[in-house]
């Protein structure tokens, strides 16, 4: 789990709006404990649990996620997983991620007059990859195999054909990446679902699709329920459908936030904890000044002392004055406008 933890910590260097607590990691792990299968043997009983807590984990961060950052994390947690498992070596992973740091094609190795498809850049990608152990003499076969490898080049997925000789046979999965990104790199997206998908399943390969039904199943009357927005994505009616759906339309609020609305939103917020309604605080990027008031009224909320129906709805652009207790602690959804055909369905 520390493995796991430290891992979505990272998260927040990618955008501001992912930010995730421990507590709330604690309590997401507690809920695995009671919900996922049991069973009487120990050891069987814990791989039940790992299993079950990683695909929740997966599942409950991604849906805070925006489209692009979703397979960027799914890798993430898959090399985390592996690295826990000493499978990952490090050396590989760096170039995989970094490339070449040094340009070795000028005075290294030249290339063979009838290679003049594979140009200076993919020619010093090959000589850094041929650095590495595994790699070892790499730029020599290539040079003789220069059909072969014209072949896999030509292929429109590159990613998926075999390698000449043994090679196909002698490299690990990480390594098979590694020669993608030095050779077709445009291909290094549709090779890296894969790996994911072969290392850990494909299920963490196929985001969960907007549900504010799951998202508010996993929320109480202390946790904020917080859409990210992205341009063009406007969630307000998505929730008033919803508080319909669950018959608290006529104990619902709403405001959209901007000068003068703080203490509007503040009393709002005091009225309906009682009743047992739900507050819905549109566009809190647009009040900077207002959002340490939000932290404290967030921060002050008893469980005790309100209705169980209670909720805060909030929406807001990816912005550094958010909040960051109220981010680590609220359900985090994004809902960008369906691309492809499983999210139109």
């Amino acid at each position: 789990t520390a493995v796991l933890f430290f891992g979505i910590v990272e998260l927040t260097n990618i955008d501001p709006m992912y930010q995730y607590s421990l507590q709330w990691f604690q309590q997401l792990f507690s809920l695995s404990i009671d919900s996922s299968p049991k069973s009487d043997m120990f050891e069987d009983r814990l791989e039940i649990l790992k299993d079950y807590f990683t695909e929740s984990l997966y599942q409950n961060i991604c849906r805070g996620l925006f489209e692009k950052d979703k397979t960027l994390f799914s890798f993430a947690l898959c090399i985390r997983i592996l690295s826990g498992d000493g499978m990952i070596d490090a050396t590989e992973l760096r170039f995989l991620l970094v490339g070449p740091t040094s340009d070795l094609a000028e005075g290294g190795p030249k290339l063979p007059a009838q290679a003049d498809w594979v140009g200076q850049q993919r020619w010093n990608e090959i000589l850094f990859l041929s650095q590495l152990p595994a790699f070892k003499s790499f730029e020599g076969y290539f040079q003789r195999q220069l059909p072969a490898f014209k072949e896999i080049y030509d292929s429109v997925e590159a990613d998926k054909e075999p390698l000449p000789g043994d090679w196909e046979s002698r490299l690990s999965p990480l390594q098979r990446l590694c020669f993608v990104r030095a050779f077709r790199v445009d291909c290094l997206s549709s090779a890296v679902i894969s790996f994911i998908s072969d290392q850990i399943g494909a299920k963490f390969v196929e985001p969960p699709t907007f549900d504010i039904a799951k998202s508010f199943a996993d929320s109480v009357n202390t946790t904020p329920l917080i859409f990210i927005l992205s341009p063009g994505t406007d969630p307000v009616a998505d929730v008033v459908r919803f508080a319909d759906k669950m018959g608290v339309s006529k104990r619902f609020e709403s405001i959209s936030l901007g000068q003068g609305q703080g203490p509007k939103a503040t009393k709002m917020i005091e009225q309906t904890q009682g009743s047992g309604g739900w507050v819905l605080l549109s566009n809190c990027h647009l009040m900077e000044s207002w959002m340490s008031n939000l932290e404290a009224i967030v921060e002050q909320l008893d469980p005790e002392g309100m209705s169980a129906n209670f909720r805060l709805w909030l929406t807001s652009m990816p912005a550094k004055s958010f909040p960051v207790q109220v981010l680590q602690n609220g359900v985090k959804m994004t809902n960008e406008p369906p691309s492809g055909l499983r999210a139109n369905l």
